[in-house]
């Protein structure tokens, strides 16, 4: 294995290296730094009615004392409150649950203990922690879709402190709660962490997991007590009373240590005018001044990554995407086996979808300090103990600043200084915001956005629970009052429930099936055609677009090409294949209204809130060049139509204003479109969400607004909250598109300012001047948010 030694560089010095290479000062890439100073923790005494041997067992880890706010959380937990821990990343907020939890199983023999994570990557560190300390009796255990099904039983009847997560509880713990009615008897405490991931649709289905679980509990006798660990959010009392349906008690005062971070803002460089590839046929594009190109946020994360290792940085790279994750450490491993043969060997990706096996593997390295770089999807944002990191790279804003955050916070866990760096993408948002740093470092992070009264969302877990056991009216209550009775009387109207004078009862003999995280079916297996191998899954929602017939799919660093999408057998036969193509699907969109639930009446404008079905359909693929961004060919597809429907914001103007405002009826559609892009680009910096949860239509006279109309949609049916967000905000959020787009250097429009990467229509057309005039005329005509 290459020896690399360890880096004699400061996050300042190794920053100044990084961004002198190849690049002047003058036309340096940054565009902000900021300096988060250390800070000094504020140590507290053990609590009194901690277990002595749960006390031994940590100072034997080299805990002298708790923080001053793990004290306080596990106090009011230890004493039956509710309670929300909120602090920033590696302040011990495990500490705060493991005290009480393991002090009451420490005083009380049969005492048991539930952990939720949103990860098995999460569980399994936390499971490594709990083991560490070696309490006798305690037998922590992991309980998920990993845990082979000989253990399984092990683990329901000797287990007392059991991880797993909101899936695992949904699927198999609470509809075979007979079988868990000891462990449930027992119920001390539930332990949910990193409970700000718990948002949109997939969050308003565990707050009515955790609605089953309660009733669950009580059924049997106990009533636990609830701890939950947030990163910073905003209020996190009253998201994580959403979440539960209890009154939750915060924490938010951060009184451990932390060593100071270097965070930079890195905008990649234009690139030069000769390296922008023309159509073969020029002649007649002599005239034509081409828009400025800004180089790959991947290839530039890339780069970054390359000159971290070789300085012997052990850095952590998150890219938005599992594609991008594999091209990051693919052309890194590249750059560095050029360098110094067998050093690629040292970087990896990492990504949801890989085996068991593969993610087991990798984190290991990564402990052990045999990998030196790591390409990661999200899927190592959340609490992994990754000690030892001293840089982190950010490829693209990760939707919202507490994500941000909790990234960044990856490095430096050991006290020690530490690199940050947010890489923009070709992005409205990302544009906007490494040019308005205040808008990342000068605001509070954004409060978690869920609705369990979606009916979407509720009929289906009504149903769950009503399988598991009757309902009944204080049930009803539990679940959301009026509007679990209203739900209640529908589904009896469908015969999926039937009243009997001891409550409502599920009809069917199967189980309900209901998908927590809203990706519209079982995950779909890419199987080597060759071979038979399993390669990994695809959750359903995106097989259409990463796995449709010609699709380029990468795995850990290698390509295939999709031969075969079986939607009904959920499988993709694949062969292994380096083409010089890349594949990106392109879809249409048709969009119906429903109803209004509130507007605002501003003379030629119109803002309205409401319900509305939306139609989607992938219709074809264009091969793209690899390099240059040519396209080669179109090919159709022929995959079947999905319906949605969600909850929207739309605004409307009167053709008079926009002519007004120097929009002529030509240049309508370009106008609108160009806006509605830019609007959905900025939406995450209003609402926790990414352009990916979101979606747009724009027409210049929509038939149900006889308007031209700007929608903004939630991709989730029944919708996830984001669009009631955009309204009740909208000015502020227009204001910010409208910025974004004046402020931006192209001519004509470009990836940072009006072009989607997820457009349907190729980005055709577009109007960038006009959609300026267009969000003017809204803005002057709509109250203040």
């Amino acid at each position: 294995m290459q020896c690399v030694t360890s880096t004699a560089f400061g996050p300042a010095e190794l920053l100044h290296r990084l961004r002198t290479r190849g690049t002047a000062a003058e036309v340096s890439p940054i565009t902000h730094i900021e300096r988060v100073p250390p800070r000094a923790g504020q140590a507290a005494p053990w609590p009194g009615w901690t277990d002595p041997a749960v006390r031994d067992a940590f100072t034997a880890q080299r805990i002298i004392a708790p923080w001053k706010h793990q004290a306080a959380a596990a106090t009011l937990a230890w004493e039956g409150t509710h309670v929300v821990l909120a602090t920033g990343t590696a302040s011990g907020k495990s500490l705060a649950y493991q005290l009480p939890a393991l002090s009451a199983l420490a005083r009380d023999p049969k005492a048991t203990v539930l952990y939720l994570s949103p990860t098995k990557a999460l569980a399994a560190d936390q499971l490594r922690a709990i083991a560490r300390l070696g309490l006798d009796g305690v037998r922590p255990a992991t309980f998920d879709g990993d845990t082979p099904r000989e253990e399984r039983e092990w683990v329901r009847q000797h287990s007392r402190f059991v991880l797993t997560n909101p899936d695992m509880l949904h699927h198999s713990l609470l509809p075979g709660h007979a079988r868990w009615g000891v462990f449930l008897r027992r119920l001390s405490y539930v332990v949910i962490d990193e409970c700000h991931t718990y948002r949109g649709v997939f969050g308003s289905h565990v707050a009515h997991v955790l609605r089953r679980l309660r009733r669950a509990a009580a059924r049997y006798g106990s009533s636990p007590t609830f701890i939950l660990a947030s990163a910073t959010s905003g209020d996190p009392a009253g998201a994580a009373s959403r979440l539960t349906g209890l009154d939750v008690t915060e924490v938010t005062e951060d009184t451990s240590p932390r060593g100071g971070v270097t965070f930079a803002l890195w905008e990649p460089p234009l690139l030069p005018a000769s390296s922008v590839s023309l159509p073969s046929d020029t002649s007649d594009f002599t005239d034509v001044e081409l828009p400025p190109i800004r180089r790959s946020a991947l290839r530039e994360t890339a780069d970054l990554l390359t000159d971290a290792v070789v300085a012997g940085t052990r850095t952590l790279a998150f890219v938005r995407s599992r594609r991008g994750a594999e091209v990051v450490a693919s052309m890194t491993r590249r750059s560095l086996d050029e360098a110094v043969p067998g050093l690629g060997d040292r970087v990896a990706a990492y990504r949801a979808g890989y085996l068991r096996e593969d993610r087991r593997a990798i984190e290991r390295s990564l402990l052990s300090g045999e990998l030196l770089g790591l390409a990661s999807t999200n899927a190592l944002e959340l609490g992994v103990d990754l000690v030892g990191l001293d840089a982190v790279l950010i490829c693209g804003y990760p939707g919202t600043r507490a994500s941000l955050w909790q990234q960044a916070g990856r490095a430096g866990r050991a006290g020690g200084e530490a690199l940050a760096v947010l890489i923009a993408r070709d992005d409205p948002l990302d544009t906007y915001l490494v040019h308005h740093p205040e808008a990342v470092f000068g605001r509070p992070v954004e409060a978690t956005v869920l609705d369990p009264a979606n009916p979407y969302v509720l009929g289906p877990q009504l149903c769950c629970a009503a399988s598991e056991a009757p309902l009944t009216d204080a049930d009803l209550e539990l679940f959301g009052g009026e509007a679990a009775v209203a739900a209640v009387h529908a589904l009896a109207g469908e015969g999926v429930l039937r009243r009997r004078p001891s409550g409502w009862y599920w009809t069917h003999r199967g189980r309900p099936d209901v998908d927590l995280r809203g990706t519209g079916g079982a995950p779909v297996a890419v199987v080597e055609s060759s071979t038979g191998r399993l390669l990994g899954t695809v959750d359903h929602g995106s097989s259409h677009v990463m796995l449709h017939t010609g699709a380029v799919y990468l795995h850990q660093g290698v390509s295939y090409v999709v031969d075969e999408l079986d939607l009904d057998d959920a499988i993709a036969l694949v062969h292994q294949q380096e083409p010089d193509w890349t594949t990106h699907a392109r879809d249409v969109t048709n969009l119906s209204v429903v109803n209004v639930r509130s507007y605002v009446d501003a003379g030629p404008v119109g803002l309205f809130l409401g319900e509305v079905d939306v139609t989607n359909q992938v219709v074809s693929y264009q091969r793209r060049r690899i390099g240059t961004g040519e396209v080669i060919d179109t090919k159709p597809l022929d995959l079947p139509v999905r319906e949605l429907r969600t909850v929207a914001v739309w605004f409307t103007i009167s053709p008079e204003a926009l002519v007004s405002a120097g929009v002529e009826p030509a240049d309508f559609p370009g106008a609108l479109h160009a806006a509605e892009h830019a609007g959905i680009g900025l939406l995450p910096l209003i609402a926790t969400c990414d352009r990916w949860d979101i979606g747009g239509l724009s027409t210049a006279n929509h038939a149900d607004t006889e308007a031209p109309t700007v929608f903004v949609y939630d991709g989730h049916p029944g919708g996830a909250g984001f669009a009631e967000r955009a309204y009740g905000v909208a000015a502020d959020w227009l204001r910010a598109t409208r910025e974004a787009i004046a402020a931006c250097v192209c001519e004509a429009g470009c990836p940072a300012c009006v072009q989607s990467p997820k457009c349907g229509n190729g980005n055709n057309p577009l109007d960038k001047h006009a959609a300026v005039k267009v969000l003017d005329t809204v803005l002057a005509a709509l109250p203040p948010s």
